[in-house]
């Protein structure tokens, strides 16, 4: 299984499984990672913004217009911001590694 890692707010490095076609969202809510996802996904709040390790971001999909709008209203917005919601997991993107912002909105 596919597997990615999440980097908490206080430095701690988190390795979980991460099922294909899952998104980040839903794979830190299996687990018990503190992502919020307030819209449950529906790409109508930034609360699972995320920041994607830069060695990563390049293998991502492009963001849509509409996750670049809610991106703005993210907090801690950085080069490599993405909204957990809309990165889904491929085989490409096994080993995975993303940030949690210092807070959010």
């Amino acid at each position: 299984m596919p597997k990615m890692v999440f980097i908490e707010r206080d430095g701690t490095r988190k390795e979980v499984d991460a099922p294909l076609g899952l998104s980040v969202l839903e794979i830190a809510h299996r687990h018990g990672v503190d992502i919020e996802g307030a819209c449950e996904g529906s790409l109508a709040c930034a609360t699972c913004h995320v920041i994607v390790d830069p060695e990563w971001f390049p293998k991502l999909t492009p963001p849509t217009e509409d996750e670049e709008d809610m991106l703005d209203l993210a907090f801690d917005l950085q080069e490599t911001s993405r909204l957990g919601c809309q990165i889904v997991m491929t085989e490409a993107l096994d080993g995975l590694v993303v940030r949690l912002p210092a807070a959010s909105k």
